[in-house]
């Protein structure tokens, strides 16, 4: 049950105080022999208690009723469990339902949703009293398959798979290829070194041309935007730009056209550096971006 009970001012009325209830028939009746002189008031919606001291009354009496009805809702639950017990090798029943599972969020989002349910880090476990069996036993199949998919057995079993799945491979071969801080570039056409330009990879700096040409099955597999045109493609050590490079950079006039994406480096408009800045450069309107 919950209760409420509020003081009205005897500027309004006659001094009493209100009692608000979930409606439950014998608590009503409970209320009532408590409360002879109390009245239901529409306009309110809740219980009209006259007197001065109502508010105090109010409040002895259902701190005496609130024990005596989760008392007895702990009971009734007990007798319901007993009846239908939850079988599960993640559920114990004692002086209350102790829930202990592998650690999961869904789990834990779960149980927080069950009235009363509470952690208890002495025994590591979900302690829920009997009064909350009926709720907790809706959301038991949700708990109990999380519960499973969380044991280390089974997050074992889905790594397993993960690693031996094609896109692990092509992801772990990517990072590498990404390490490498290299970047095919057109024999013919090879870009300024020590300036920021815009690649299918984001702004980088290019710092030298190494000359290795570039196997065609890693510039398919990785570098599918860059074209090679009537010469080869050539290896390109390339690194990310620092803030200060970016903020010196000149950027272009207009957008890059099909020509120089194909080749695979262009340069950058102003747009896409103040993106690659971020908030900072906001943050800072009088720093001017490129030269004048």
């Amino acid at each position: 049950m919950q209760f409420s009970a509020t003081q009205r001012d005897a500027g309004d009325g006659p001094p009493g105080a209100t009692a608000a209830f979930p409606y439950d028939r014998m608590t009503v009746k409970r209320f009532r022999a408590a409360f002879p002189r109390a009245r239901w008031r529409d306009d309110l919606g809740a219980w009209f208690v006259p007197g001065a001291t109502a508010e105090r009354r109010l409040n002895a009496w259902s701190g005496r009723e609130w024990t005596g009805v989760l008392a007895h809702a702990d009971e009734r639950g007990r007798d319901a469990f007993a009846f239908e017990p939850l079988a599960s090798p993640y559920l114990e029943a004692a002086d209350d339902l102790m829930v202990r599972t592998p650690y999961s969020r869904a789990v834990v989002a779960e149980l927080r949703m069950v009235p009363w349910a509470r952690w208890d880090p002495a025994s590591k476990a979900w302690r829920v009293p009997f009064r909350s069996l009926e709720e907790l036993r809706v959301r038991w199949p949700s708990i109990e398959e999380a519960a499973r998919q969380a044991e280390p057995e089974e997050r074992r079993k889905r790594e397993a798979s993960r690693r031996a799945s094609p896109e692990h491979a092509d992801r772990r071969a990517e990072a590498a290829e990404r390490r490498r801080n290299r970047y095919p570039v057109p024999e013919d056409a090879l870009p300024p070194l020590g300036r920021v330009l815009q690649t299918h990879l984001g702004c980088v700096m290019f710092e030298a041309v190494t000359g290795e040409v570039v196997k065609l099955a890693v510039a398919a597999r990785f570098y599918p935007g860059v074209a090679a045109g009537a010469g080869a493609l050539v290896w390109a050590a390339q690194r990310k730009p620092s803030h200060d490079e970016l903020v010196q950079a000149w950027p272009a006039r207009e957008e890059a056209g099909p020509a120089e994406i194909a080749r695979g480096w262009w340069q950058p408009t102003i747009e896409v550096l103040r993106v690659v800045q971020g908030p900072w450069c906001l943050a800072r309107p009088g720093r001017r971006i490129g030269r004048p």
